[in-house]
């Protein structure tokens, strides 16, 4: 994007940035393993291919500022927490599905071997997906 970073303090005291992306395609072989799966598309595969990004990151811009680790994308914390709703999940089931399902994968755009954190949070800059658990 334009190179803007934003921050939010969590609950831990941890500054934590964001730096805006757009929601990332389905790798190809995300995408190929995931029609091959499902005949007929799952609920998560229909809102990536329906209604595409929902939420971008810009929409959480003010609760950020400009220092502190990176941190995951709000626009794919926000779209887990749609499906989590729409599939009735624990906090501790929805972060299983992030790392599990390769429905889930294809509609946040990671890889199949993706262990369940974003490229913006490897376990050098913080806590990934799995501390969703």
């Amino acid at each position: 994007m334009c190179g803007l970073a934003f921050m939010i303090r969590r609950a831990d005291g941890v500054l934590v940035s964001m730096s805006p992306r757009g929601l990332p395609d389905p790798p190809v072989t995300t995408a190929k393993v995931a029609r091959a799966a499902f005949a007929k598309p799952t609920l998560a595969m229909r809102v990536r291919d329906e209604l595409g990004q929902l939420f971008t990151d810009e929409q959480f811009a003010a609760a950020f500022a400009t220092r502190g680790r990176p941190g995951l994308s709000p626009g794919q914390l926000a779209l887990v927490t749609v499906l989590q709703f729409a599939s009735n999940l624990t906090d501790r089931q929805a972060a299983e599905a992030v790392r599990g399902r390769i429905d889930w994968k294809y509609c946040l755009g990671l890889e199949l071997d993706d262990p369940g954190s974003t490229s913006a949070c490897s376990a050098s800059s913080g806590p990934g997906w799995s501390s969703m658990a």
